[in-house]
């Protein structure tokens, strides 16, 4: 009761200073709700310019609380890439230190009875011919002797491109795959039509890829094989795609023949040497002759092994090149 007083004595003396002043008449009625209103008003603005304060305080309490993350979160990278740096280190001091310990520790070259000198590498010497029909013992070894793992080798090598054409395949409907295709030359950004490349070219790459066929299929009689011969043939193949581009090369090799030939020779030395694992682990005799050694024709299985790794070896620069060039074959 006091209050309601109170603002009513207030509400009085309003009127009487403004009736003085000779604002308002002191027994008009309406002059008190005009005071009134000038109060909820003045009352709003009061909110408003609170209101407003808090906002700021809330800003800045963000601001700071942001500020705070961002120094907690470099002072983590900094400890994670201390913490890496000296896991390097200790990782590279161990790796040297166990390389340096069996070095020491390695026979002494030329001793009788060093491992090297067991029967393995006699058996390889001495039966290598006769067991299986190469010339070249190395290709005997590597596709007779331990065939297993050069198929793994050629797994190795499938696997990696694939995994090359998932990471770095562009997709079409993107706007990075949309502006490739919008280019009417993929050779944008190299010398276009250049007369020496392309001439070069001509000569070179039937002359390259010739070389490396040869190599593939004298790999049993000569120094050579699968993996030499198809890096020769990938190398051709790159060039031909530098002078020419890739809507020619696509005429012939798109990525359809890279899954096909790649799986094809995969698929065929599986089948192949799981045929030669069987027969020779139970003692069956099998169809497949040695031939005469020196011949082209020869070695068993080591001849067409070596046109399936070639072929693996081939599409598999290709791939690579073409996939970091382009994003795609």
């Amino acid at each position: 009761m006091s209050r309601v007083r109170s603002d009513y004595e207030k509400t009085l003396w309003r009127k009487i200073v403004r009736f003085v002043n000779g604002e308002n008449d002191l027994f008009d009625e309406q002059s008190g709700f005009n005071i009134e209103a000038e109060e909820l008003d003045a009352r709003k603005r009061k909110l408003f310019f609170e209101e407003a304060e808090w906002n700021k305080k809330k800003v800045q309490i963000t601001e700071l609380i942001e500020e705070r993350s961002e120094e907690s979160e470099k002072k983590a990278v900094r400890l994670y890439e201390r913490f890496y740096r000296l896991f390097a280190v200790i990782t590279c001091v161990a790796i040297i230190a166990i390389l340096l310990a069996t070095v020491v520790n390695l026979p002494d070259y030329g001793d009788a009875s060093n491992p090297v000198n067991n029967v393995v590498s006699r058996k390889y010497i001495e039966d290598g011919i006769e067991d299986t029909g190469a010339v070249n013992i190395v290709a005997g070894m590597i596709l007779d002797y331990r065939a297993f793992d050069t198929l793994g080798e050629s797994h190795v090598l499938f696997i990696a491109a694939v995994c090359v054409m998932i990471l770095l395949k562009i997709d079409p409907d993107s706007e990075k795959g949309k502006r490739f295709i919008s280019l009417e030359n993929d050779r944008a950004y190299e010398p276009k039509n250049d007369p020496i490349l392309v001439w070069t070219t001509k000569i070179l790459v039937p002359v390259i890829i010739t070389y490396g066929v040869y190599i593939i299929l004298n790999g049993h009689l000569s120094p050579g094989g699968g993996f030499s011969g198809g890096a020769i043939i990938g190398a051709g193949l790159i060039l031909y795609l530098n002078a020419f581009g890739f809507k020619k090369t696509e005429k012939f090799f798109t990525q359809k023949t890279f899954s096909v030939v790649s799986v094809s020779a995969l698929l065929f030395y599986s089948v192949s040497k799981t045929y030669a694992f069987f027969t020779g682990a139970n003692g069956i005799h099998s169809f497949i002759s040695k031939g005469t050694p020196g011949d082209i024709i020869s070695a068993g299985l080591i001849l067409p092994l070596n046109i399936c790794v070639g072929a693996v070896v081939a599409c598999t620069m290709y791939s690579f090149y073409g996939m970091f060039r382009k994003g795609g074959l």
